[in-house]
């Protein structure tokens, strides 16, 4: 099969986007699989499909670099919403994306003159503290500090639900060995279903810096519902306000709100080029 794509990211977190309107994508992991690898492929943190939805706009499926579903991604969501509003005519002030994660709503922010836009805002919903929603095993109904041996030492972990279950940790980033602590939270036994990991530093109230290792593609330039999870993390745990959060990650910076226990996110969506993959 030739098959067209658009390659896209948000702040670094990049993934081949192929537009399903018209007709379908067969064997998706296998694709995502094959056309993510960086040295012999494209490359990417994984493919998403654009598809035809009943109930939004578009219906959003994304797939990891292993090959593994996920329900919801934070920056490739901003991506369809551009992809939606520069291709396909989508020109509305708030644009429906369906997701495993359910429907949310886009606001694009920034429109240029030839009919683009490049900033968007996302409404994330509300995050879910519960366990057996992330889900993670743990007793209570909330994971906040709680502590967590991993790899024979102990860490102070705050686990919750944006779409994708989380793991939030409040450590020095750049003192982290993430390529070996990475995989043992992902695939650590309290995880079910596995886990994105954050090892978040606090730069002041409402600033933040983070590392994410994400289930089923490794390190990561970015993450976005990893990055509302650090703030969500954060706040609850008392080292930040409620409100604005700004997230500083590998590949740049999305700013979290965070009131009254909803979650908007809003940061930039780019296209980096279109080609043909043969597969």
């Amino acid at each position: 099969m030739k098959l067209q794509f658009v390659k896209m990211h948000g702040i670094g977190n990049d993934y081949l986007f192929f537009d399903c309107f018209e007709r379908p994508l067969r064997a998706p992991s296998d694709i995502a699989v094959k056309l993510s690898d960086r040295h012999r492929s494209v490359g990417g943190d994984g493919i998403v499909l654009i598809l035809p939805s009943k109930k939004a706009d578009a219906k959003m499926r994304m797939f990891n670099a292993d090959g593994s579903e996920g329900k919801m991604c934070g920056n490739a969501i901003r991506c369809v919403a551009k992809f939606l509003y520069d291709f396909k005519g989508v020109r509305k002030d708030v644009i429906t994306v369906e997701t495993r994660a359910g429907i949310k709503r886009i606001e694009p922010l920034k429109a240029k003159p030839l009919g683009r836009a490049d900033v968007f805002r996302v409404d994330m919903g509300k995050p879910s503290f519960l366990p057996d929603r992330i889900p993670a095993l743990f007793e209570g109904r909330r994971v906040l500090s709680h502590p967590l041996i991993v790899g024979g030492e102990t860490y102070r972990v705050t686990c919750l639900s944006m779409g994708n279950p989380h793991c939030v940790v409040f450590e020095d980033p750049s003192a982290v060995c993430l390529e070996k602590v990475g995989p043992l939270f992902e695939h650590h036994p309290a995880f079910p279903e596995r886990v994105n990991t954050e090892f978040v530093s606090i730069a002041s109230e409402n600033e933040l810096t983070m590392r994410v290792w994400e289930r089923g593609s490794g390190e990561t330039l970015a993450c976005g519902t990893g990055a509302c999870a650090a703030a969500v993390a954060a706040i609850q745990n008392g080292f930040c306000e409620a409100g604005a959060v700004t997230v500083r990650l590998k590949g740049g910076d999305l700013t979290v709100t965070y009131t009254g226990g909803h979650v908007f996110m809003t940061g930039p969506a780019e296209i980096s080029f279109t080609g043909v993959a043969e597969v």
